[in-house]
């Protein structure tokens, strides 16, 4: 812009900015904003969420608060977006403490949570196996007038998954039509691989046979979970015919999906050569 005589604007920054924060180039999206001043740019609240939302996908939970921390000096109020990607930067960074405090302190600064809000927070306590806290942010957004939509439901779903909760995680799946939301792939994969954790393989096939009912197409991450369930049952030939549907299906076998289903042969002392 300046070899063409064009002198770069707060729009401008911000445009590039985003365009890093999309690209996941946390260290040149904090450049470009330090270098605001020194062009007698003033950085907006635009500015900085794009900026934390970079250091956010960046795994960089630290330099998202720094930036957080710096926006009264500057004299930039944060706004609801703001504090959103600051606890996604914290679930990111497995920090969920941190996540959890930045949402209860949202109302203190006449700041209303959201969905993506709640969101981050819930998906932190997934990451840090918190699976309580997690069903009890989901079961206050109604109270908040916040809906809760599928990516809440499957960060809770992945949080009972992951607290070893496999009872909670169908019966999640199964409320989610009363609050009119169809559950998805990514719904389904985390409710089959809590039956997985369970050594649930009944429920775990009976989820993934539902999926084409709601016009969901599995993905190999649904059907690695399925088989990795009919492994931890014993259920070495049915682990075995999902392997061999998987292509029908137009899913490519990952190693994951093979190492579940040897694993399985092992388990259930299969002998002989299958093709």
């Amino acid at each position: 812009m300046p070899e063409v005589r064009e002198v770069p604007e707060e729009i401008t920054y911000n445009a590039a900015i985003s365009a890093c924060e999309k690209g996941g180039q946390w260290q040149l999206a904090l450049n470009l904003l330090s270098l605001m001043p020194e062009v007698r740019l003033v950085p907006n609240e635009i500015t900085y969420n794009a900026a934390m939302s970079a250091c956010a996908k960046g795994g960089q939970w630290q330099q998202a608060l720094n930036l957080l921390s710096l926006m009264p000096e500057a004299r930039v109020v944060p706004d609801g977006i703001t504090y959103s990607a600051a606890i996604s930067a914290c679930e990111e960074g497995f920090q969920w403490q941190l996540a959890l405090n930045l949402l209860s302190l949202m109302p203190d600064v006449r700041l209303v949570p959201n969905e993506f809000s709640y969101n981050a927070a819930i998906s932190a306590c997934e990451k840090g196996g918190q699976w309580q806290l997690a069903l009890n942010l989901l079961s206050q957004m109604p109270g908040a007038k916040v809906f809760p939509n599928v990516i809440t439901y499957s960060a809770a779903i992945s949080a009972c998954e992951k607290g070893g909760q496999w009872q909670l995680a169908p019966n999640l799946l199964s409320l989610m039509p009363d609050v009119r939301l169809l559950p998805n792939a990514i719904t389904y994969s985390a409710a089959i691989s809590a039956c997985e954790k369970g050594g649930q393989w009944k429920l775990a096939l009976n989820l993934l046979s539902l999926m084409p009912e709601v016009r969901e197409v599995p993905e190999e991450i649904t059907y690695n979970a399925a088989i990795s369930a009919c492994e931890k049952g014993g259920q070495w030939q049915l682990a075995l015919n999902l392997l061999s549907l998987m292509p029908e299906v137009r899913l490519v076998p990952n190693e994951i999906s093979y190492n579940a289903a040897i694993s399985a042969c092992e388990r259930g002392t299969a002998i002989g050569t299958w093709h």
